[in-house]
């Protein structure tokens, strides 16, 4: 069984998984130069590619402005 981290959902194949997570609405990337927080789907159209989809916005490329939402870490006091 495959389970997706965001929404707990579980799929028979790992490849089941990874088209849901294109569209899993509790997941998502999170742009670090605007703040906006979108569906991985919205970010890219061929793939390979990512930017942020907000129009007044230039973060670009995973790992450079965009990251997986569950990869954030929030520090505490």
């Amino acid at each position: 069984m495959h389970t997706c981290r965001d929404c707990n959902q579980s799929f028979q194949t790992e490849l089941a998984l990874e088209i849901h997570r294109d569209s899993c609405e509790q997941g998502g990337l999170y742009c670090q130069v605007c703040g906006d927080r979108f569906r991985e789907a919205d970010a890219t159209q061929d793939g390979w590619h990512y930017a942020c989809p907000s129009e007044d916005c230039d973060g670009e490329g995973l790992q450079e402005d965009l990251f997986q939402v569950d990869e954030m870490r929030v520090a505490t006091h």
